[in-house]
């Protein structure tokens, strides 16, 4: 590999010092003769044979030596302003391939022509960069998905030796049952968000615009968790326009206010209150969920809608740490805007901003 490089290396010289002998003999040559010519006509003097034949050999070395100086300044140009960028490049591109996303192109100074390696190692970096936030987001999406599903299986097998058991009473046989239900439900909604979050992030879902009457799904949506908050006594408060209609896909809208909603009724204590308001503005359509339940930090509300986060661990067998995730990609096809407001003990608001049209 070694001698194959080298002999390449040494027909690249030779290719360069041929190409500079070529320009500098015609160069040469043609300036000798127009000088020779210039002489002849204006001061009449006349050159024998061995006056030529010497000039021409000594024009010839010169051109061999010029050519070969050249030819040697030149491979010290290509070496410090080409070569060795170039093999910075190369060499990062090769721990890049082998995983190493820290690898970054140190930039070029003090030489001519620097401007452009410089912004070919900007835009190396910039890839190596994302690359390492794609590769920390598979890592931990990976060990996240492998820990959501280890829960509700090790549910799925306590559960089902202890119903192996003899002489089970049938009290404790529906418990276990019911346990084993729960985390088989538990685990097929999270393979459920899973396959739609992809799909969202992966723009495999477009959306189909219709018009329709945005009041009314917003109702409708509330209502399928009327069961939710009569079991703890949950207040609802309503603020709505009607008749607001929205030019938007609604099959995916629905799945931001069923998560917003399943939020807010799962995190307000029996007693609270859960309100939901809606505002038709000039430009924009503003849906607020607030409500009286525990609230959250900013550190927890910075990041709310990470994939798998859950801020209160104390619901976390209620939910797999998707939904808001999901809420935000919605909301980002939809081209609106998200926000919380949150406080620790007061609750929190939801504030979703979607365009008219």
């Amino acid at each position: 590999m070694k001698n194959n490089s080298r002999i390449k290396s040494i027909l690249q010289s030779l290719n360069h010092y041929l190409i500079f002998f070529l320009i500098i003999a015609f160069v040469i040559t043609c300036c000798i003769m127009l000088f020779v010519t210039i002489l002849q006509n204006t001061m009449g003097i006349k050159f024998t044979e061995d006056q030529i034949s010497a000039a021409a050999k000594l024009t010839f070395l010169n051109v061999l030596g010029f050519s070969a100086i050249f030819t040697l300044l030149d491979g010290i140009r290509r070496r410090f302003i080409v070569i060795r960028p170039i093999r910075r490049i190369i060499q990062a591109a090769e721990k890049l391939s082998k995983g190493d996303f820290s690898v970054r192109v140190p930039r070029v100074h003090g030489i001519i022509g620097e401007d452009m390696f410089n912004q070919i190692g900007d835009c190396f970096n910039q890839l190596a960069q994302e690359l390492s936030g794609v590769e920390t987001l598979r890592t931990d999406f990976v060990a996240n998905v492998s820990h959501e599903l280890k829960t509700p299986l090790a549910v799925m097998q306590n559960y089902g030796t202890m119903l192996q058991a003899p002489e089970l009473p049938e009290e404790q046989r529906l418990e276990y049952a019911k346990a084993i239900t729960d985390a088989c439900r538990r685990l097929a909604n999270l393979i459920t968000n899973i396959l739609k979050l992809n799909k969202l992030e992966n723009q495999q879902i477009y959306p189909i615009a219709a018009e329709y009457d945005l009041s009314e799904q917003i109702c409708e949506c509330l209502l399928q968790f009327e069961e939710a908050w009569e079991k703890k006594n949950i207040n609802i408060e309503t603020d709505m326009e009607d008749g607001v209609r929205i030019t938007s896909d609604a099959e995916l809208l629905s799945h931001v206010w069923n998560n917003l909603f399943s939020n807010a009724i799962k995190f307000t204590e029996p007693g609270g209150t859960v309100s939901v308001s809606l505002k038709n503005t000039d430009h924009h359509l503003i849906v607020k969920v607030s409500d009286t339940g525990c609230g959250m930090s900013p550190e927890v509300g910075a990041h709310i809608f990470d994939k798998f986060y859950q801020g209160d661990t104390s619901h976390s067998t209620q939910g797999n740490g998707l939904g808001l995730a999901l809420v935000k990609r919605v909301v980002d096809i939809m081209r609106g805007e998200i926000c919380v407001e949150s406080e620790t003990g007061k609750g929190s608001t939801f504030m979703v901003k979607l365009r008219r049209s």
